[in-house]
């Protein structure tokens, strides 16, 4: 008999948007900073649960030269093993247009790019100058574009940068502006380091709209170091923005950038706007299940509070063992 586990209760709030889109980052953004690195087999396994829990926006793996993130060394093993459901999306970060190309071979048919709304953060983690990221970017998101290959663009350190400090906003913009002058279709303001506040929030993407940036291009992409990342998507749900970046488990930080904690947990992202009446096409308790079989596997705790408490329920989930041989 399976187990009945609890479920928000679902309050509509006025003036939100019925529906959301959860892009999904825990392959990719979720376990390129983790110590151990994962097999290209239990990533594809990870993914196929993912898909199987309705996610329809994945972003799979990243094409950047392995020396920078050996983690994902594997992403044409793994994108060679998934079936991705039809009307889904698969996603591949790329650096440049070297990347650009072994995404497309390995047979991604939608990219991202990164970005940085600071100096220090495009020294560290892109090697380049600010403004070099940029163009870089712009120059990916120009040939993919002119190859039908839809792109995504993410400006990192929109928030607070671990070495500079508080971030102008009109940087922030700037960025946001170039890039969808550029074509990217969707633009992810990123808390790279997690200290956003809901007020911080509201003024950033209010400053990102007033750029010229419609609400329906603006995703938010957040960590949870001091435990904001609801709150601050309540925010940004009050101006209209249908579009969160969230992990698996709350798997993910970011490697360069001292003190970031894990992503926004998908689960627990769900909970709150499922309780809010909004729909994502998302299973509740497959994603909770392919938390806790895939930190079984790992031998860590889930950051997910709804993992655990689903746990704590009596989720039944399969032997890790034999679930892995399935892989």
């Amino acid at each position: 008999m399976s187990t009945v586990l609890p479920a928000p209760r679902a309050v509509v709030e006025e003036g939100l948007p019925a529906r959301v889109t959860v892009f999904e980052v825990g392959p990719r953004d979720g376990l390129q900073a983790e110590t151990d690195i994962i097999s290209a087999p239990i990533k594809t396994q990870l993914c196929r649960r993912l898909f199987a829990a309705g996610s329809r926006d994945l972003e799979v793996t990243s094409f950047v030269p392995p020396m920078w993130i050996p983690q994902l060394a594997d992403a044409e093993e793994v994108v060679a093993g998934l079936e991705v459901p039809e009307g889904a999306r698969a996603v591949g970060l790329v650096p440049n247009l070297r990347g650009l190309q072994r995404a497309i071979d390995a047979g991604i048919r939608e990219v991202s790019v990164v970005v940085s709304a600071t100096e220090s953060f495009a020294q560290a983690n892109l090697n380049t100058t600010r403004d070099g990221a940029i163009d870089r970017a712009v120059e990916v998101i120009t040939a993919a574009t002119a190859q039908g290959i839809p792109v995504r663009g993410y400006v990192s350190m929109a928030f607070g940068d671990p070495w500079e400090g508080a971030v102008d906003t009109t940087a922030v913009t700037e960025a946001a502006a170039a890039l969808h002058a550029a074509g990217s279709r969707t633009i992810a303001i990123s808390d790279t380091i997690g200290v956003g506040t809901p007020g911080h929030t509201t003024a950033i993407i209010g400053e990102t709209l007033a750029a010229g940036i419609p609400v329906d291009a603006i995703a938010l992409h957040l960590h949870d170091t001091y435990g904001q990342s609801l709150a601050n998507v309540h925010a940004a749900l009050r101006l209209g923005v249908s579009e969160f970046d969230s992990s698996v488990g709350g798997l993910g930080r970011c490697p360069y950038a001292k003190g970031a904690t894990g992503n926004l947990a998908t689960e627990d992202l769900v909970w709150m706007l499922h309780g809010l009446g909004i729909e994502t096409g998302l299973d509740l308790r497959a994603l909770a299940a392919t938390t806790l079989w895939l930190s079984r596997i790992r031998n860590v705790r889930p950051a997910s509070n709804v993992a655990r408490a689903f746990a704590a329920a009596g989720l039944d989930t399969p032997d890790t063992a034999q679930e892995a041989t399935l892989a």
